[in-house]
């Protein structure tokens, strides 16, 4: 019926063409497909012969960790005269080992709200904010594993981007992102290192480009490792520690002015991000194998991989969700940021109208009228 609704809005030999085209996709991937499948047992003896495969039997499971997964997001409401910007960051408690007393009564989040003129940067520096709130939030959150949405390097390369956008403004945006830089560049340091043996941090991307294990096993271009880790491996089985693909760049991190300090925290970053380590790991047979990015202290410690797998493994004991608990509860609330700006919208055109001493609002109303809503993780 939903797909009825949809193709109504579309012109019938449109749909026809898209549907015929969406036929021949599903035969090219099923072709694909049946090629893995007859791949499998050659790709798990490579697998095997190299010493990549290996299973969380062999490692001693401690109790059930505690956990939290953060996520953010942003949105920008384009009005006729400005836009209405907006970013959250939440963090989720994953479900409660059945020992643990100390629980959080709710989510913890962290929020900004703005206006500012139109301006094509804006965009970028809001994500820059959402990505300080995160990693603060990762960084104070009491759990022993603290679950990351996106890749590590995911804060570097939007900060950068942020920080030069930042630079050469003169607004609200730009005050806000200067004004937690420096504990950014703190809390981003502390998760990459991991030097608390009690405090684990790990990224969990859903979608990247890199292949690591695909070029070092010389794979087809065409196979995505964690596809392909999916089919695969077994419940329970996950791969060697291997490095997280070198860019072709060093990393780089733009300072807002000259501080040595600064400066140095910005080294020890790009260096511990050197040795990020990359394990796909299958906790369940319902589950897609999860691509899990590593700081080096954990990853080269077998007690600390062993509770981060302990922990994994019980935060995706629900079969109808494809990623850990506290990610996906973390995700499902931060996404509706976008659908709630209208409304946030609309709570500010009433208080402009209470406090408007005029009684012709026409001007109001279409000053305030949005036109659309744009946003992201």
């Amino acid at each position: 019926m939903e797909e009825q609704g949809v193709f109504s809005q579309l012109p019938e030999a449109l749909v026809e063409e898209m549907l015929e085209k969406s036929n021949q996709i599903g035969e090219e991937i099923l072709s694909m497909f049946k090629e893995l499948k007859e791949k499998k047992k050659q790709i798990r003896e490579q697998l095997q012969r190299s010493g990549i495969l290996k299973n969380d039997r062999e490692l001693e499971f401690p109790q059930p960790p505690t956990t939290c997964g953060v996520d953010g997001s942003y949105a920008i409401e384009k009005l006729m005269a400005m836009d209405l910007v907006g970013c959250a960051a939440v963090a989720v408690e994953g479900l409660t080992p059945p020992f643990e007393t100390r629980h959080w009564e709710e989510p913890k989040h962290l929020t900004f709200m703005s206006h500012e003129k139109r301006d094509d940067d804006t965009p970028s520096i809001v994500r820059g904010i959402m990505i300080q709130m995160e990693l603060e939030l990762a960084v104070n959150a009491p759990h022993d594993i603290v679950m990351l949405d996106g890749s590590f390097t995911t804060p570097i390369i939007y900060m950068n981007q942020a920080v030069n956008k930042a630079k050469i403004k003169n607004t609200r945006l730009s005050e806000e992102l200067i004004k937690r830089f420096a504990s950014f560049l703190t809390a981003y340091k502390t998760v990459l290192e991991a030097s608390k043996s009690n405090k684990i941090w790990v990224s969990l991307p859903k979608y990247t480009t890199r292949q690591e294990l695909g070029k070092s096993l010389g794979w087809a271009s065409r196979y995505d490792d964690r596809a392909l880790m999916t089919f695969i491996l077994s419940a329970g089985e996950y791969t060697a520690p291997i490095p997280l693909e070198k860019t072709a760049q060093k990393w780089h991190l733009a300072l807002l002015e000259d501080d040595q300090k600064l400066d140095k925290v910005v080294n020890e970053i790009t260096s511990l991000l050197e040795k990020i380590h990359v394990v796909y790991y299958k906790p369940h047979s319902w589950m897609p194998a999860l691509r899990l990015e590593i700081p080096y202290s954990v990853v080269t410690n077998k007690s600390r991989l062993s509770i981060l797998f302990q922990g994994l493994r019980y935060q995706c004991g629900a079969s109808g969700i494809m990623e850990p608990y506290p990610l996906f509860m973390a995700d499902r609330m931060v996404k509706h940021l976008g659908r709630a700006m209208p409304a946030f919208r609309q709570a500010s055109t009433r208080r402009i109208i209470e406090l408007y001493e005029e009684e012709d609002f026409s001007e109001i109303f279409f000053t305030m009228h949005g036109y659309r809503t744009e946003g992201g993780h």
